[in-house]
């Protein structure tokens, strides 16, 4: 699907406040609610929207540290490969999980209550699934951008 000025459009409304109504969304980019909501819906059987969410400050629901752990496999093997992922992708304060190149394979976004916790999900999660090699951890201390709209 290419999209058109009227449809990258729509995306940034879309990607700011999800909850408008087709008419909200119609109105400002000129087009009436019919048409708005047939873009939206291609966009939607494309893939390009994957969905909708509610966006939740971690902190204010108890989960203040956030951390950047970077895995570093032993084996890079097809189905050790496939394992890890599939297990890491169970772990609830995994928030993501990116497969680098370079010096480490993973890197994880976590989200804990607290030190406590993260030596938990490492000791009791992280370290008893198979194949893993070397795990750093980088705790934020400050958000500077985080940003969840992509520019189109």
């Amino acid at each position: 699907m290419t999209l058109d000025d009227t449809d990258k459009k729509i995306l940034r409304i879309l990607q700011r406040n999800a909850k408008l109504s087709h008419k909200q969304i119609g109105d400002a980019v000129n087009k009436s609610a019919t048409p708005v909501y047939e873009r939206i819906r291609k966009m939607e059987e494309a893939g390009i929207v994957k969905g909708y969410v509610a966006l939740v400050d971690p902190r204010k629901v108890g989960k203040a540290l956030i951390v950047f752990t970077a895995v570093h496999l032993d084996r890079h093997e097809h189905d050790a490969i496939k394992d890890f992922e599939r297990e890491i992708g169970k772990a609830e304060e995994v928030m993501e999980c990116y497969h680098m190149t370079g010096t480490d394979d993973y890197l994880l976004k976590v989200a804990v209550r607290d030190m406590e916790e993260y030596q938990h999900f490492i000791v009791e999660k992280l370290s008893r699934l198979q194949n893993i090699g070397t795990v750093r951890s980088s705790f934020v201390m400050t958000e500077i951008k985080h940003e969840t709209a992509v520019n189109v």
